[in-house]
């Protein structure tokens, strides 16, 4: 069966390109021809206008921030050059598109038999609206199949209007089978689109970590340079003062795989701008970072099921702006909620317990099972 998949942009987020790679290998795994539409999207005018003006307040208060809140095609380049290379090398896609009328041509060219939508925050609202994921373009087409693989809505509420939440009833109602990430989602799903879900692991937890190992050998990445894995997306002094306690108790060396500067963020006081600060490592150093680690300390939701896959002791820092729901309902799945922490609690009863990865293993095991079983289901 030929199979595209829609997931997000592929960009420099870590976790959102490998959960479309683990799909993709899963798919073909079973024997499929799979394709991820290689979707491009700019940013809406509206936005712009409004993160210029933020941004303008922001200078206006005294802060070290760039003027313009989006990248130009020069400086995306130079910032996604190693990601870009992880998608050509490990991500077959097809042709560039930009528009929903060339995704309606690239049905045609392609001539894809089933659609899977996920995984990752697919169905959370965003600024550009969410008619492709829910295939509007293919809605009337009974003879090819849709599929929702652990689609997430990222929150445990409803965010969409009454005209959007019409639409995407209907289009929900023309899906053969829906899955979604979170429990939370299956009462989304019933209560506002009136259709039924059952909950699916995130696509990554379907591959072994050698699998992940094999990528890093491959790509011949260096020994990290430390064994305290802090994988923060969103720093403040609290995570940052978090990291230092738990290096000094358990006497380990802390190191990241971010840019050395982000293209956003506010910088200290007299440093300048240069964008060869904010190239993003490769995919590959990310993996060899929980391959190395000791101990993770992460505020993202795939930096906790890395650290589960690779059977690393961690803790979870709860991220509520990118969606608590997500570390809340990953955890509850392998009886690791005590692993989340909110600030900085008794870190000594988190850090000195051990996990027993023996019982995690057996139940990612059952859920891989699960996992499978509702592919193959879905896809005949």
């Amino acid at each position: 069966m030929k199979i595209g998949i829609i997931t997000h942009q592929l960009k420099n987020n870590y976790g959102g390109l490998l959960q479309n790679y683990a799909l993709q290998k899963v798919l073909e795994s079973m024997g499929h021809e799979v394709y991820t539409i290689n979707r491009i999207k700019g940013t809406p005018v509206n936005i712009k206008v409004l993160s210029i003006l933020n941004r303008i307040v922001k200078t206006i208060l005294g802060e070290n921030v760039k003027i313009r809140g989006w990248t130009t095609k020069k400086e995306d380049k130079i910032i996604s050059q190693h990601t870009r290379d992880f998608v050509q090398n490990n991500i077959k896609t097809t042709k560039e598109i930009f528009t929903t009328k060339e995704l309606i041509n690239i049905h045609k060219e392609y001539g894809f038999n089933a659609y899977i939508v996920g995984s990752d925050q697919v169905w959370r609202e965003n600024a550009y609206g969410n008619d492709s994921e829910f295939l509007d373009f293919i809605s009337n087409e009974v003879s090819v199949k849709k599929i929702a693989y652990s689609a997430s809505f990222g929150v445990d509420f409803w965010t969409f209007s009454k005209k959007r939440t019409a639409k995407y009833s209907y289009l929900a109602k023309k899906f053969n089978t829906i899955s979604v990430r979170e429990k939370s989602g299956i009462e989304l799903c019933k209560n506002y689109l009136g259709v039924n879900a059952v909950l699916m692991p995130d696509p990554t937890l379907l591959l072994n970590k050698e699998d992940y190992i094999g990528l890093a050998t491959k790509a011949n990445i260096n020994q990290s340079n430390g064994n305290l894995f802090a994988y923060i997306l969103d720093k403040s002094p609290g995570k940052i003062e978090i990291v230092n306690r738990i290096s000094a108790k358990l006497s380990l060396k802390p190191f990241e795989v971010m840019p050395n500067q982000s293209f956003l963020a506010k910088l200290p006081k007299g440093q300048r701008f240069d964008i060869n600060r904010c190239v993003y490592p490769k995919v590959e150093s990310w993996i060899r970072g929980f391959m190395d680690a000791k101990f993770v300390i992460t505020d993202s939701f795939h930096g906790t099921v890395f650290s589960i896959l690779f059977n690393k002791p961690f803790i979870s820092i709860q991220n509520s702006r990118r969606g608590a729901t997500r570390f809340k309902s990953l955890l509850s799945l392998f009886e690791l909620e005590e692993r989340l922490i909110v600030k900085d609690e008794d870190l000594d009863n988190i850090i000195f317990k051990d996990i027993d990865y023996n019982k995690i293993n057996q139940i990612r095991d059952k859920l891989k099972k699960e996992a499978y079983n509702y592919l193959n289901c879905s896809l005949k």
